[in-house]
């Protein structure tokens, strides 16, 4: 008898995770390491965030809450998406969860039979695959090609779908990536939802905010509200208010799904943090203004590490349009040689040698199902953005 379930067997760390750990390991033995791993601003959490979050300790709502969440965080869910995104929820179609990643695991736990089909497009985020299989399901990964930038078309889309087919998973703007779903492109994809019935659709909008060039963002069940019983729309202000580490997410979507999340969530971690669900509420229902400083320094980071990779020879990168992701391609240092006479041969080699070389660290395109990529997090400081871009170009130009 093994102490392990079989279930645990047929999933693996989360890949981000790994390279994060390893580099803060290289840090506390004295390496100089740059991180390009973690998805996380490097922006502190908004002043008045954080004195909601000390006024809700002071005044004792320390105690449990609803397990779906304290009513006006909720009721401020339910405003955000009316005044963003043009949709109407009621009370009853919202949850608050311990952080985006929750929400995401509550639903594919709640809704999947056995090898019930997640449509999943590649480039995705590493935990999609994942959770799919512990919840017994069946990852159906579609890969989206630069020529695409990384999306999904409808006409592949179209090409994937079955009769066990349960969920399509859509992250816009994308992480890896940074690429951002137009209206299009989405009432396209809607256009091929409406025609199977059994087909259910998963965003995840937790970058919403973060898009640069004037892109306007379109959530999939605001371009489709006639499909909106058949979407669960998942976001959160960790990326959107800097507020990480507070580990707040939430959906809106189907009744019936949510009664289904709240009843999983009642017998695993039961409410998020109360302090944090205060804190959160000060954050979605103050100005955004603060995000406005934010931006401008994630878009000159942005042009400039994209401009910065495209002129190392044998690394080619796309312009982003949102988050803070760049998924450079590397194929063209696929096959070298380096100094020591070792062949890379794949991104995760490179990624490696980048490490104990350049001590940078980045994450491979394998972990999120397309390759040779590897993802760069530009959420960290211009000057060490600098420094990590010199130490590529110089390991890089040392291969043969």
């Amino acid at each position: 008898m093994t102490f392990i379930s079989d279930s645990l067997n047929r999933i693996k760390p989360s890949a981000t995770m790994v390279i994060t750990a390893k580099a803060a390991q290289l840090k506390r033995e004295g390496k100089k390491v740059i991180g390009l791993s973690a998805g996380e601003p490097d922006f502190d959490t908004p002043d008045h965030v954080k004195v909601a979050a000390i006024d809700a300790i002071h005044k004792g709502y320390t105690k449990y809450t609803n397990v779906e969440g304290i009513p006006e965080l909720r009721q401020a869910i339910i405003d955000k998406f009316k005044k963003d995104n043009g949709l109407s929820y009621s009370i009853n179609d919202v949850i608050v969860s311990t952080g985006g990643k929750q929400i995401l695991f509550n639903a594919l736990i709640s809704s999947l039979n056995k090898d019930d089909e997640v449509i999943i497009p590649a480039p995705y985020w590493v935990s999609y695959p994942d959770m799919t299989l512990l919840a017994g399901g069946k990852p159906v990964i579609v890969s989206c090609t630069q020529e695409t930038d990384f999306k999904l078309t409808a006409k592949e889309l179209e090409r994937v779908i079955t009769k066990k087919s349960k969920w399509l998973i859509l992250n816009s703007p994308s992480n890896p990536t940074g690429s951002c779903y137009s209206r299009k492109e989405l009432e396209e994809i809607a256009d091929v939802v409406r025609k199977h019935k059994n087909l259910y659709v998963m965003t995840d909008d937790i970058y919403e905010y973060i898009v640069y060039d004037n892109f306007e963002f379109f959530t999939f069940a605001q371009v489709a509200p006639d499909l909106k019983d058949r979407v669960l729309t998942v976001n959160g202000v960790s990326k959107s208010h800097c507020m990480t580490g507070w580990r707040i997410g939430y959906a809106v979507g189907p009744e019936i799904l949510i009664k289904a999340m709240i009843k999983i969530q009642g017998q695993s971690t039961s409410n998020a943090s109360s302090i944090s669900q205060y804190a959160a509420l000060a954050g979605i229902r103050g100005s955004n203004d603060f995000l406005k400083p934010c931006l401008k320094a994630f878009d000159e980071r942005r042009c400039y590490v994209v401009s910065k990779l495209n002129n190392i020879q044998g690394i080619t990168c796309l312009l982003p349009k949102g988050a803070f992701y760049a998924y450079p391609n590397v194929s063209g240092l696929v096959g070298k040689k380096t100094k020591e006479g070792i062949i890379l041969k794949n991104d995760t080699d490179i990624v490696e040698w980048l490490l104990e070389t350049a001590e940078v660290a980045a994450v491979p395109g394998v972990a999120f199902g397309l390759e040779p990529f590897f993802r760069v997090s530009y959420a960290t400081s211009l000057d060490l953005l600098k420094e990590a871009m010199n130490r590529i170009e110089k390991a890089v130009s040392s291969l043969s």
